[in-house]
């Protein structure tokens, strides 16, 4: 049978959908060049015998806590509750690492903080009046999630590289004028995918302001929180006292990334038709178990066993990457300093901003960065990078680089680097 795509769900279609396998397939395609595409952990930090000793840690946990070795069995290989086994230790490191307390109940653990968005969204926006409103650049995951479930979303361009409040209660009393209903915010306030930025704690409470203010939910993805050595700012949920933070949580980028396990906080209450008030968490919970049934439990053991092996303290497990995510970026900024000048890039029209942790940085050049100068870079230079304008749902970006630091030793960096200086001159002078 042959059928048109125009059949078809028009995300099938939509660009953002297919960016990811694009870098996949360059990558793969130019197996020499230095990527400073993926946004990936570190290899070096993962040995294949931490993962049995993360097992053998949850089995001596659960039978420490009554359960027989049947019950043991069942937990590893067995379906397991939708919602999620490991709640209760979930809870306990975010108490024990942010210093609040989550009922356990309110957490549905899910496949990565990608499911996470999926059934946030997909509870919270029931008309098509409803909009999500996206600080941009912003992560690609969001902007297709929204795509494929046919959320209407409202760009809120960042200035000069940071989020501005003000500029958010602007688009809201635009969009209430016009009839429509802003619901959400989706932001990440650590070390942010794509632009490496961190909000500050007087925009922290603005943006907690501006939500009480509106009647906002705020979703707070949180993956590159720990990723970086500074001293950390308090998360929007660990502020938030009208309510009005769900915070999407991931282990990917901290136990690692091959066991898929994330989590969704979501403590607000629902009022059912008879009145009954219900915990959202279980609205989620009802949407997971037609997607994924449940996160797989060997998985879930896994990531159990991690955060026992610290007592919750998922800083502490990961206090050796951050220091090595923020020396990887100091010496990125250091190479990109010392083969660019400040006379030298302003000759150009180059400047990047400086995080002092995470994954990503951005390069503004004054040229296209499309796909076209992607394959250039790539084939002529042996260098990749991720075109910033992946990141915009509405058009933005085109003369601007993400860079990710993460996956890449030190050796690499710097010949990345001088390869991506000569070909941002060529593309300059040409």
């Amino acid at each position: 049978m042959l059928f048109d795509s125009n059949t078809l769900h028009s995300s099938v279609d939509d660009p953002a959908l297919d960016r990811m396998n694009f870098l996949n397939e360059i990558t793969f395609t130019y197996p020499d060049a230095v990527s400073f595409a993926p946004g990936r952990p570190y290899d070096g930090f993962f040995e294949i015998e931490d993962i049995h000793r993360h097992l053998r840690r949850y089995a001596a946990y659960l039978a420490d806590r009554g359960a027989s070795p049947a019950e043991v069995r069942r937990g590893f290989h067995q379906y397991g509750p939708t919602a999620g086994q490991i709640r209760e230790l979930i809870a306990h490191s975010l108490q024990q690492d942010e210093g609040f307390k989550a009922a356990p109940e309110a957490i549905v653990v899910t496949v990565g903080a990608q499911e996470a968005m999926f059934l946030t969204l997909r509870a919270l926006f029931a008309d098509p009046e409803d909009v999500l409103l996206l600080v941009t650049p912003c992560y690609v995951g969001i902007i297709g999630a929204a795509r494929l479930l046919d959320v209407p979303v409202v760009s809120v361009p960042e200035r000069d590289g940071r989020l501005v409040v003000a500029d958010l209660d602007d688009a809201v009393r635009s969009l209430r004028s016009a009839g429509r209903r802003p619901k959400a915010l989706y932001v990440v306030p650590d070390y942010a995918n794509p632009t490496g930025s961190t909000l500050d704690l007087p925009t922290r409470t603005a943006l907690l302001a501006f939500a009480e203010r509106h009647g906002l939910l705020i979703l707070e993805d949180s993956p590159y929180r720990l990723t970086g050595a500074a001293a950390r700012l308090p998360m929007l949920k660990a502020l938030d006292e009208s309510g009005c933070v769900i915070q999407l949580g991931t282990y990917s980028k901290t136990v690692f990334p091959g066991a898929r396990v994330g989590y969704v906080l979501a403590d607000q209450e629902v009022r059912g038709p008879g009145g009954e008030i219900r915990l959202l968490a279980e609205d989620l919970a009802k949407i997971k178990s037609m997607i994924t049934v449940n996160t797989s439990s060997l998985s879930q053991a896994i990531a159990a066993g991690a955060l026992l092996s610290v007592d919750g303290r998922l800083s502490e497990l990961n206090a050796e990457a951050a220091e090595r995510y923020s020396r990887s970026m100091a010496g990125t900024l250091a190479q990109l300093d010392r083969r660019l000048p400040e006379a030298r890039r302003h000759e150009l029209g180059v400047d990047w901003n400086r995080p002092n942790g995470g994954f990503f940085l951005t390069l503004r050049t004054s040229f296209r960065t499309d796909i076209a100068a992607l394959e250039r870079s790539a084939r002529e230079f042996g260098v990749i990078w991720t075109p910033m304008e992946f990141f915009y749902p509405h058009g933005g970006g085109e003369q601007d680089i993400r860079m990710s630091i993460s996956y890449l030793t030190s050796e690499e960096i710097e010949l990345g680097v001088e390869r991506l200086v000569r070909f941002i001159e060529t593309e300059t002078t040409a």
